[in-house]
C-alpha cells in the first residue's frame, strides 16, 4: 500500500478480518451475515455460499441455503456488472442507486446483441407468464422459452436479456431446486423495503459499507459500487459522525467505531490461519488490495489478470498463497500453493482449515 508501513498494512489488514466478520465470531443468521456485508460478490455460488457461511456462528452451509429458499437472500446483479448476493428486502433501494447507471453502461452490449425496448417488453411478459403459472423456473428453462417465443438469436442475448431484465427490478434468482438455483419475479418473490430518498439511501450504505468492510477508502468504496466519487463524498459527509477515520500514508480511512474492539475481542484467533474462497469480500471488497496481497504476489491469485480469482490462504490477515479442492468424495484434499513458503504453523492448520470448511 503506497505510503503505509508494514504494520500498518497488517493492522489495516486484521481489522478488515475483524469487521467482516471473519475473526472473533460470526453473526447470529445467514440473513444478519448477508445483511451485514451489504452485498458478497456471488458469480461463483458454491465459493459465494461458503464466504457467507464463514460469517455465520457456526458456519452452518444449510443457513445460506435455508435463507435462499425463505427468500431472505437473493442473488442477482446490484453492481458492477457483476452477480452478488445480497438482502432481499434491499433490492429495491441497492438498484434505485446503481440500476440506471449499469444499464447506461451496458447500452452498446445490448445493442450488438439486438436487445431493444421491444424485445425486452415481449421477454419480460413471456418470463412473467410463465412465472405465474410455474412460480419459478431455471435457467435453462428459462432460455428455453425465450426461444421457443422466438427471442433468441444466441446463448449470448439469453445472457442480456436475463441481466437487462434483473438489474431492472423484474427477476433474480431465489430458492433452489433440482440441484440448481431458480429464477423468480421479484414483485412475487421479495417483500421489498421501502426506496428511501436517493441521499438517504446511500448515506446508509456507506454506512454498512465501512462497517462491515472499514478501514476503507472513499476511493474503495467507488470502486465497490461504481457510484460518482463527488456523490459519495458529499454521503460520507453526512454520516462522518458515526464513522472512525484513521490516516494512513495520506490517506483517509474510514470504520464503524467499535471495530478495533472487535479486533481486540478476536484476541489469538486475528492471527490464525484462513482459507477462503476465490472471489471473497476479504479481497474483493476494495479497490486496492495491497494490505492483504503483496503487490508482487498479486499475478498468483489472479493469474494473466483474467478476473477469475483463485482460493486464498490467509495468516494474520496476510495472503500467503492459494488453494483449491483436489480429488472427490471421500478423496477430497486441500492443494495449497505457498507464494514463497508456508511456515510450520501454516502448513500443519492447512488440512484442519479445510476440512473445517462450511
Amino acid at each position: 500500500m503506497s505510503g503505509a508501513t508494514a504494520a500498518q498494512s497488517r493492522e489495516i489488514a486484521r481489522l478488515r478480518l475483524a469487521a467482516q466478520r471473519l475473526v472473533g465470531g460470526g453473526l447470529p443468521d445467514a440473513a444478519s451475515a448477508v445483511r451485514h456485508m451489504s452485498a458478497m460478490q456471488g458469480q461463483d455460488l458454491p465459493g459465494a455460499m461458503t464466504s457467507a457461511a464463514l460469517r455465520v456462528a457456526g458456519r452452518p452451509r444449510q443457513a445460506i441455503v435455508d435463507a435462499m429458499n425463505a427468500g431472505e437472500i437473493v442473488r442477482t446483479w446490484p453492481m458492477r456488472g457483476t452477480l452478488h448476493l445480497i438482502p432481499a428486502e434491499d433490492l429495491g433501494w441497492i438498484l434505485s442507486l446503481t440500476g440506471e447507471r449499469t444499464l447506461r453502461a451496458t447500452a452498446r452490449n445490448r445493442e450488438l446483441r439486438g436487445v431493444d425496448e421491444a424485445l425486452l417488453d415481449r421477454a419480460r411478459a413471456a418470463a412473467f407468464e410463465a412465472l405465474e403459472e410455474h412460480g419459478s423456473l431455471s435457467r435453462d428453462g428459462l432460455m428455453t422459452l425465450w426461444s421457443e417465443a422466438g427471442l433468441m438469436s444466441d446463448s449470448y442475448r439469453g445472457y442480456r436479456l436475463l441481466f437487462t431484465l434483473s438489474v431492472g427490478g423484474d427477476l433474480c434468482f431465489g430458492p433452489f431446486a433440482d440441484g440448481g438455483q431458480r429464477i423468480v419475479a421479484v414483485s412475487d418473490w421479495i417483500r421489498l423495503a421501502a426506496v428511501p430518498a436517493p441521499d438517504e439511501a446511500l448515506a446508509q450504505w456507506v454506512l454498512r459499507y465501512f462497517g462491515s468492510h472499514g478501514p476503507a477508502t472513499v476511493r474503495d468504496f467507488a470502486w465497490w459500487t461504481k457510484l460518482p466519487l463527488n456523490t459519495i463524498r458529499a454521503a460520507v459527509a453526512e454520516v462522518a459522525g458515526s464513522l472512525e477515520s484513521w490516516t494512513v500514508g495520506g490517506a483517509e480511512y474510514l470504520m464503524a467505531p467499535e471495530t478495533p474492539e472487535l479486533l481486540a475481542g478476536a484476541g489469538r484467533a486475528a492471527g490464525r490461519v484462513l482459507l477462503l474462497p476465490g472471489f471473497d469480500e476479504f479481497l474483493l471488497g476494495y479497490g486496492t488490495r495491497g494490505a492483504a496481497l503483496p503487490d508482487e504476489h498479486a499475478g498468483k491469485v489472479v493469474p494473466g489478470n483474467n478476473g477469475m480469482f483463485r482460493g486464498t490462504v490467509v495468516s494474520g490477515g496476510r495472503v500467503v498463497g492459494t488453494w483449491k479442492r483436489k480429488g472427490s468424495g471421500k478423496a477430497v484434499r486441500i492443494d495449497a500453493e505457498p507464494f514463497t513458503s508456508f511456515s510450520k504453523a501454516v502448513e500443519a492448520a492447512l488440512p484442519r482449515r479445510f476440512a473445517a470448511l462450511p
